[in-house]
């Protein structure tokens, strides 16, 4: 597999959002889903409204995001729709809660090294293709987050998150094997890819660098200064790029969060993903500053 493209920059503002999506080439077609975490009530890192309103005009797409497994503020249709509401969601955009209401939309994963299925909010169905718009920082379970777990996590529905976090078993969400969930949010990443055929484009912004996720209503501080923007047609090889990214940064600050991808084995997700064919950790940045 020859190298993947990976364009950057170290200029964090809303209009370069739409730069990069220039960059990658690729104009997204149809009805176009875009993947945004909403942040967990509380959460002081999340990527607001406000950042992504011109690029999310530019494409002329819907936001969407499904339910949470866990206690929250987005773990039921009503208070997600409430919590989209408060933090400026549905104020500015179209906004779809994919998994609102039921049946789930199961997808087979018959190469899926643990789980063989994969259950997604719904309404995916309804879109021809996806800008996964992530915000790469730490969390407390996969290490980091970033391009592979809005594909798997980010567009599972609630039922869904439980089943990859348990390994394909829901009621084990908290006490399966690390490495098995791990490969499971691969597993799951893989459907979603292959569902959409190609036709999804990746930006990670590396920005309030937490060592938790967005998901945490109680967050640490960011631990590392802001590095950039970067796009990709490549789930793995963006992920990638960001570890090497935080890796090579002097900033004193990345040795904390490296500590929390390390002692989850967070690049275990990168590795599997890869195997299974969905892009390549071979990777050329571009550096467009």
């Amino acid at each position: 597999m020859e190298k993947a493209k990976v364009y950057f920059t170290k200029n964090i503002t809303p209009e370069n959002m739409i730069k990069m999506y220039e960059a990658v080439g690729k104009k997204l077609e149809g009805k176009i889903a875009i993947k945004v975490h909403s942040g967990e009530e509380g959460n002081q890192n999340y990527l607001h409204p406000e950042f992504m309103k011109p690029i999310v005009e530019y494409v002329k797409g819907t936001i969407v995001e499904c339910n949470t497994a866990y206690d929250g503020e987005r773990n039921t249709t009503e208070k997600h729709i409430k919590l989209l509401k408060n933090h400026g969601w549905s104020e500015y955009f179209d906004v779809d809660l994919m998994d609102a209401e039921g049946p789930d939309l199961e997808l087979e994963i018959p190469n899926g090294t643990v789980i063989k299925k994969n259950f997604l909010g719904k309404n995916i169905k309804n879109y021809d293709s996806m800008l996964v718009l992530s915000h790469f920082k730490g969390h407390p379970m996969g290490g980091y987050g970033g391009a592979l777990k809005q594909l798997s996590i980010g567009c599972a529905s609630s039922f869904g998150k439980a089943y990859i976090h348990g390994a394909g078993h829901p009621g084990e969400m908290w006490s399966a094997n690390h490495d098995k969930f791990l490969e499971s949010m691969a597993d799951a990443a893989s459907s979603v890819v292959k569902y959409f055929k190609g036709n999804i484009v990746y930006i990670n912004v590396m920005c309030n660098m937490s060592v938790d996720c967005d998901c945490c209503s109680v967050a640490e501080d960011p631990c590392i200064k802001d590095i950039g923007i970067l796009a990709s047609l490549d789930p793995v090889a963006i992920d990638k790029a960001c570890i090497d990214l935080v890796k090579n940064s002097e900033d004193k600050g990345k040795e904390h969060l490296l500590e929390r991808i390390n002692s989850r084995n967070g690049t275990h997700t990168i590795d599997m993903a890869e195997k299974l064919n969905i892009g390549t950790k071979e990777y050329e940045l571009i550096n467009l500053d």
